[in-house]
């Protein structure tokens, strides 16, 4: 059976004040009063049932991710009680699905990005699953059709094409943030995809790369599936790393069992990481300014202003390209050129004033 797993964790201190442990930015309402969370739950619904999702999440708000998304089984809500990074959030979820489905095929989808046309975002998840099906040796992964040379993303190498999956081929390698030139060697050859850390495989498949790369890993998984009521104990000793660096690199370099496939994603893929992302993505007024909440602007351009606090108007006069943001018990100040900082400033709140304003 199919099923879709939904990797929201993290606290997205990039957007602090608006997110912050216990309230993340995959939660906040940002989107014509809609979250990242529910955007995503909506593009997925187009390929399985509500009761064949999951969300992998941090347990301090599994409850707030059951309330916005209709129809999510509270089973299916898997808490990780602290992260660990991606490799444990694709590897837990698999060994939960395996232990209820043996045949289980898989999609983990990130719920970072505002996603467009949904359509083709379907199209690609329905190839994926197609190609994970037929093929029992193959971890599927998606790239997203680059349209600039950005290096801040990390790229899949392209190799021969693979027919009947739309546009599938194998992948050769995993390729980190390029530098500029790099990034336009990239563009120009037509066979480099932006990595969009998504991915289609059978639980089984995963599992089995898994105990041959890192055992001990795999061990643990498997007794996290067999016995839930130890998570607080075992999860936490899990190697912390990402998945490309655990299994999908390796296995691009015939290191593991499996081979590695991509299915580009002709897409606009936006990550809402920082606020000049966020920025960018929301709708904006004649001058430039997106806003979010009651708020009053006067002679400004090109900001980013945000008011949480109902209670409270936030307006602002002769400011051009700052973001502002306004919540019940903080505000910032910055310009969208810094906006990269935030996160480390977040992390100067908490040792100077209060971690719980973090």
């Amino acid at each position: 059976m199919r099923y879709v797993v939904i990797m929201a964790g993290g606290s997205g201190k990039r957007l602090w004040p608006l997110s912050r442990q216990g309230e993340p930015k995959q939660l906040l309402p940002l989107f014509d009063g809609r979250s990242l969370l529910q955007l995503a739950y909506d593009r997925v619904l187009r390929v399985v049932p509500p009761g064949q999702v999951l969300v992998c999440t941090g347990a301090a708000y599994a409850h707030e991710v059951v309330e916005q998304l209709p129809g999510l089984l509270p089973q299916n809500v898997l808490g990780e009680p602290q992260g660990r990074d991606s490799l444990n959030a694709v590897a837990w979820p698999a060994a939960v699905l395996a232990r209820r489905d043996p045949e289980a095929v898989v999609a983990m989808v990130t719920a970072d990005q505002l996603i467009t046309p949904v359509d083709a975002f379907a199209d690609a998840l329905e190839a994926g699953f197609r190609l994970a099906t037929d093929d029992p040796d193959v971890l599927v992964t998606f790239g997203v059709v680059p349209t600039s040379p950005h290096t801040g993303y990390g790229y899949l190498a392209r190799g021969d094409d693979l027919e009947g999956y739309g546009t599938a081929s194998l992948v050769t390698d995993f390729a980190e943030k390029p530098d500029q030139e790099t990034a336009e060697e990239y563009l120009t050859s037509g066979r480099y995809w932006w990595n969009a850390g998504m991915f289609v495989w059978r639980a089984a498949t995963l599992l089995d790369q898994l105990a041959i790369l890192l055992p001990q890993t795999h061990a643990k998984v498997l007794e996290l599936a067999e016995h839930p009521d130890r998570l607080g104990e075992i999860y936490p000793r899990l190697l912390k790393t990402s998945v490309d660096y655990g299994v999908m690199e390796p296995v691009s370099r015939g290191e593991a069992s499996a081979h590695v496939a991509a299915i580009g994603l002709d897409i606009d893929w936006a990550d809402v990481g920082s606020f000049a992302a966020l920025h960018e993505v929301l709708p904006q007024d004649e001058a430039g300014n997106a806003r979010v909440g009651t708020v009053v602007v006067a002679d400004s351009t090109g900001n980013l202003l945000v008011n949480t606090d109902p209670d409270s108007v936030l307006a602002v006069v002769g400011l051009h390209d700052l973001v502002v943001v306004r919540t019940a018990d903080a505000t910032l100040a910055a310009t969208l050129a810094a906006s990269q900082q935030v996160k480390s400033l977040a992390e100067q709140v908490s040792a100077e004033v209060s971690p719980e304003l973090a």
